[in-house]
Formats: C-alpha cells, sequence, structure tokens
C-alpha cells in the first residue's frame, strides 16, 4: 500500500488568497488556513483568525464539479458559511457573474452543512481563535496538488471573479455582507442560523 502521508498537508497562503480578496492590497497573515486532506474521507480544515482589512479570514471558495456533495462539520470555532448556485445558460453552462440562489448561515460548534452538487461554498472564520471543521469530500492522491487544489472542484471561476457574489466584513464588531461588485445578479440575502439551513444529507 502506498503511503501518502507526505501529500496530506497544505496551506493557503495570503499571496494565494489575493486572487480572491475584496482588497486584495491589504496585509493580511501569511498563511490564512491550514488543510489536512484524506484520512479516508475525513479532512479537516483550521482557519487562523483575523482579517484581511476589514474582510475576515476565508476559503478561497469553489464549486463543486459532476455529481460531488460535501457535509462540513463544525468542531471548534465560529463562522459563516457562504453557499451560492449560479445561474445556467439556454446551453446548460454556468453564468459565473449571476447567482440564482444564496444561503449564507451563521455556524458553530455541532452544527453540520451539507454543499450539494451544483453549488459553491466558502467559509469564513468569524471568532476570535481558531476555527476547525471537518468534512468528507473525496480526495484522490493521483491528481496533481490533490490537497491545495482538489480535480472535482472548480477554483477558476471563483478566482475570474474575484471571489464570491458576497465578501464578509466586520462593522463595529459585527460580520456584515458587502456585494462583490463583478456580478451582475446577486440575491438579497441575511444570514441564518444552521437550524435555517435548507439543505440536509
Amino acid at each position: 500500500m502506498k503511503d501518502y502521508t507526505s501529500q496530506h498537508y497544505a496551506s493557503r497562503t495570503h499571496e494565494k488568497m489575493r486572487e480572491v480578496l475584496m482588497d486584495p492590497n491589504a496585509e493580511g497573515p501569511e498563511v490564512h488556513y491550514h488543510m489536512i486532506r484524506g484520512g479516508n474521507n475525513q479532512n479537516i480544515t483550521v482557519w487562523e483568525p483575523g482579517k484581511v482589512g476589514d474582510e475576515y479570514i476565508k476559503t478561497y471558495g469553489h464549486y463543486h464539479v459532476g455529481d460531488i456533495s460535501e457535509t462540513y462539520r463544525v468542531l471548534s470555532g465560529e463562522g459563516i458559511a457562504v453557499v451560492q448556485k449560479r445561474a445556467t445558460g439556454s446551453d446548460g453552462a454556468p453564468i459565473d457573474d449571476e447567482i440564482e440562489g444564496i444561503f449564507v448561515v451563521h455556524i458553530k460548534p455541532g452544527d453540520a452543512l451539507f454543499m450539494p452538487s451544483g453549488w459553491g461554498h466558502l467559509v469564513v472564520n468569524t471568532g476570535s481563535g481558531f476555527l476547525v471543521t471537518i468534512d468528507d469530500s473525496p480526495v484522490s492522491f493521483d491528481k496533481i496538488d490533490p490537497v491545495s487544489l482538489p480535480g472535482h472542484a472548480d477554483y477558476e471561476s471563483v478566482k475570474e471573479m474575484r471571489g464570491f457574489n458576497y465578501y464578509v466584513v466586520e462593522r463595529d464588531s459585527q460580520p456584515v455582507l458587502v456585494k462583490n461588485p463583478l456580478y451582475k445578479k446577486v440575491p438579497e440575502v441575511e444570514i441564518i442560523e444552521a437550524s435555517e439551513y435548507p439543505f440536509k444529507k
């Protein structure tokens, strides 16, 4: 049996995250979050606390490619998940700058969020310490850089739009949503609790 343990860890650096930040020139920590992948579909993500400018530390964000879904379970900390679905054109292809569905969910320890196929998601750390989650996303170590950029995920569309359709920023010590001006269609949304989130596994 091949030993993949040396490939289990990856980090997402500030330099990489500039591609999807509200203010790509703002200063931030050298590493935004840490990923441990491939533990029999038990993957761990740890977010650093803090902000980049006014924007809270977040994951890069991606859309699932193909019939892939996953469930995030919150082990420690507090945050916000942004889950969005792109509109589709007459040819069935997604329209990157038009969002037809979105949920913004406050998450805390014990919460579980199901991320359905066809939707994109990112998670934001709004707490004062680490945010830690476990998920069941599949990982194949036969792919190039499978931990940092897994092959079942579309990151390029998020890069083109410089992030998701909302940024989560701090205002008066509270998280608020700021629209990404690159999107043509952005539904209005409010932050809900995980108990109100409609998708269940």
